[in-house]
């Protein structure tokens, strides 16, 4: 099973959590950040985590998660794959470097090249409005959950 651990702000991220889930399928588990425990984590063989990218950093909830989840699952999810997911203003880089350092501990394996969606909004109206993710940005998130369920499921990961 594939978890798909998701935060979201202004809709960008969950719309790309949500995408993934399509293209990963029956195969898959869209579990919203606040409600993931470690047990969640031991369930699954491999991971996205989608979320936003705030004042260049990890999104406080998705943080929060890898805060409470960290030690429990320390030395038992060793080698299983992951990606991310990121939506951004302008950059994602941030973000995505913490979760790499984060997940290092827990001997993660990365899978797939970092997907950030830069939806460009640098006014504070734009940053706190709902946002709308692109179709080909969306495509391009169905086609990480179908190569991550796939890999998992042909045991390539």
């Amino acid at each position: 099973m594939l978890a798909i651990i998701w935060h979201s702000r202004t809709g960008a991220a969950r719309a790309l959590a949500q995408a993934v889930r399509e293209g990963a399928g029956e195969e898959s588990r869209l579990i919203a950040a606040a409600d993931a425990s470690p047990q969640d984590l031991l369930d699954a063989q491999g991971y996205v985590f989608a979320c936003p990218e705030n004042l260049a950093s990890l999104s406080g909830e998705m943080k929060e998660m890898f805060d409470r989840c960290y030690y429990p699952v320390l030395g038992r999810i060793e080698g299983r794959p992951y990606a991310t997911a990121i939506a951004a203003g302008s950059d994602g880089e941030g973000a995505q470097r913490q979760i790499d350092r984060i997940v290092t501990g827990w001997r993660l394996k990365r899978v797939a090249d970092s997907l950030i969606v830069n939806l460009g909004a640098q006014t504070p109206a734009q940053i706190m409005a709902e946002k709308t993710v692109p179709e080909p940005e969306l495509a391009r998130c169905r086609e990480l959950g179908a190569a991550l369920a796939e890999g998992i499921s042909l045991g390539i990961f």
